[in-house]
């Protein structure tokens, strides 16, 4: 295949940067799309051209519209469209118009897609690989009787997941029968305006359970790589908080177990470009138990990154255009990607911690960032007169501290919280700094 010369980017903010900085170091054009309430959006500024898309369609309609995304790169020319993550990401319609029209998709097929996007399929992937599954019901039908004697059968307490989507929407703790109704109900409710589709199973939950993700890459020679495994136990109402790798209280064996269970299910579905599974680790019986694939690059990657020196979207893009695993990592073989010290990355956000954490907006009337050994910065609208709108997501910029050990990581990264000044917006940044703190987090305890 041909080199890319120019890659459109099918979204918005910090990763659309991110993107742009990875190719603009490869040699290729950069293309940003916006949407009018985005018309200030720094990725517009930083690529090479932009294009306004979604006339009166909103603020994320816009992003999510194919027909308007393929207009853009059909005219100006653009080899390959890279989604980021969420928005058009996981969409395999997205990457199907993309075949049609000749452009690539910088991601996995859209098969691929179709059989790992659905968390219910995926399963039975799983399962078929020979990898651990959590045990849970299929994907719930409109039988409340039906389903109340899956749930007997299974076992409380229990989780209900939605088949479609993540950053847990549609999730519910359900403790016992009392609850089943209301909360099937309710998360169904979630998952379908979030998703557009409310399907939703219900999985055994571990009550004592470490969340961890395996980094993959696979190319389009039936190779798969792993790039080792990231912590994300530290989340609040299921979203990811701090994420480090590697996970610090697993043993080599334990490492080397994981990651080829990672490996396992992607090379079962012939899987390319980059990809993250998920498993639970269950505190008690130290089993890993597979919770789903996302067929994307993670908000999270930086970690990854820190810690083996390989840049994980410069690895999709010439993964995209055919290069082999060796080509695109610089390492002639799995046994030459080695783990370099420790690395977390936490997430600031425009969120009022006093007020709920309702997400705050305003112009920024003063930004000082922090600096200095160990520290990365990736950023969307981070600088003194960014304006946070109401329209998007909450993220103001990813702080990401590297050292030899996870001690000095966690000092270093609290260093450097402290050193920023943000005025105009609440942020959470005295929440992480307290997290960071906390003694479980400290012991390497699972922190929710």
């Amino acid at each position: 295949m041909p080199e890319f010369k120019k890659i459109l980017i099918a979204n918005r903010g910090e990763i659309a940067i991110r993107i742009m900085r990875a190719a603009n170091e490869m040699g290729k054009k950069t293309v940003a799309v916006f949407a009018e309430e985005d018309k200030l959006g720094l990725h517009r500024f930083k690529a090479d051209e932009a294009y306004r898309i979604g006339h009166g369609l909103g603020p994320v309609a816009a992003y999510l519209s194919i027909e308007e995304v393929i207009r853009v790169a059909r005219e100006c020319g653009a080899d390959a469209i890279h989604p980021g993550y969420g928005l058009l990401s996981e969409n395999p319609d997205f990457v199907d118009a993309c075949d049609k029209n000749g452009i690539t998709f910088i991601g996995p097929k859209a098969e691929t897609m179709r059989a790992l996007g659905d968390k219910a399929s995926a399963r039975q992937v799983a399962i078929a690989a020979g990898v651990p599954v959590i045990p849970a019901t299929d994907v719930l039908g409109d039988d409340m009787d039906a389903i109340a004697k899956e749930a007997a059968e299974i076992g409380y307490p229990l989780m209900l997941k939605a088949s479609w989507g993540g950053g847990g929407r549609g999730m519910r703790p359900i403790n016992g029968p009392d609850e089943l109704q209301d909360k099937v109900l309710e998360g169904r409710r979630e998952a379908e305006a979030a998703f557009g589709n409310g399907e939703g199973y219900l999985e055994k939950m571990i009550l004592r359970a470490r969340h961890v993700e395996v980094q993959i890459l696979g190319d389009k020679h039936g190779e798969i790589f792993h790039l080792w495994e990231r912590d994300c136990s530290v989340q609040r109402r299921n979203q990811k908080v701090v994420e480090r790798a590697p996970a610090p209280y697993l043993s080599a064996e334990q490492r080397e177990r994981l990651c080829d269970l990672g490996r396992k299910i992607c090379a079962h579905v012939n899987y390319e470009c980059a990809g993250t599974v998920e498993f639970l680790m269950d505190m008690d019986t130290e089993d890993f138990y597979f919770i789903e694939v996302n067929p994307r690059v993670q908000v999270e990657h930086t970690v990854t990154e820190e810690v083996t020196g390989i840049d994980i979207v410069q690895a999709q893009i010439l993964i995209a255009e055919g290069k082999t695993l060796a080509e695109a990592t610089g390492k002639a073989s799995q046994d030459d990607i080695r783990l370099n010290g420790h690395a977390l990355q936490t997430r600031i956000t425009t969120e009022d911690p006093q007020n709920n954490f309702i997400p705050d907006y305003g112009r920024l009337t003063a930004f000082r960032s922090a600096t200095g050994m160990g520290i990365r910065l990736d950023g969307g609208t981070a600088y003194a007169g960014g304006v946070i709108t109401r329209y998007y997501d909450s993220l103001l910029v990813k702080v990401t501290a590297w050292a030899p050990t996870p001690e000095k990581a966690i000092a270093r990264m609290d260093r450097a919280l402290r050193e920023f000044r943000i005025r105009g917006v609440s942020t959470n940044i005295a929440f992480v700094e307290n997290l960071l703190k906390h003694p479980t987090f400290l012991s390497n305890e699972c922190t929710t």
